[in-house]
């Protein structure tokens, strides 16, 4: 196990980036600001205990990935203070969270669980790569974890609540070295492959 300031670190050394910081501590007033910022819009939007319908022949993944639309859509229209975009390109994080006034952008990484178990030790997949992360925010860079959490139905997903984890260089993270491939990688790459 190793905390996610050293997860970057070696990130960093392994994509062959020169070392900067990319995840720091939250100051107390800025944490204390977006709790305040999402119970406003909780509250307003009715988003706990709101139906999210869902597409016939839903999969697991796809029931998480509707519940997480469904609350950025009701929460980014009132939440209050800050606004909630979308981070363009692939990977880590899903939604920038920008402060109104300063805008200070966030990494905002929205998941949703229908079963929230405290000893449940299956992973949740954060990120894989810094490019996303360097490419669309500066120092200092606080990371922000949203969870929905719901009760599926039939045809239908009831949110519950929300949770928000607020992401320090000490959180504790499991790390794995994966190697993926590519159509690209695959056609461009010296070794036998056959169609049938």
């Amino acid at each position: 196990m190793q905390n996610l300031c050293g997860f970057y670190q070696k990130l960093l050394q392994w994509e062959g980036q020169k070392y900067c910081q990319l995840v720091h501590e939250w100051p107390s007033d800025l944490r204390d600001a977006i709790i305040e910022a999402f119970t406003g819009a909780v509250s307003v939007s009715s988003v706990n205990d709101s139906v999210c319908w869902l597409a016939d022949g839903s999969t697991n993944q796809s029931v998480g990935n509707q519940v997480e639309k469904h609350c950025m859509k009701k929460l980014r229209v009132v939440i209050d203070g800050f606004s909630i975009s979308d981070c363009t390109g692939g990977g880590y994080p899903d939604k920038l969270l920008t402060q109104n006034g300063t805008g200070l952008r966030i990494p905002l990484e929205v998941k949703a669980t229908s079963d929230w178990n405290d000893r449940d030790s299956n992973r949740r997949v954060l990120t894989s790569s810094s490019v996303k992360i360097r490419q669309h925010f500066s120092p200092p860079i606080y990371h922000l974890l949203f969870t929905s959490l719901y009760k599926r139905e039939h045809n239908s997903a009831t949110i519950n609540r929300i949770r928000l984890d607020f992401l320090e260089p000490t959180t504790t993270v499991n790390v794995r070295l994966e190697a993926s491939v590519s159509h690209k990688i695959l056609a461009d790459s010296d070794h036998h492959a056959t169609l049938i």
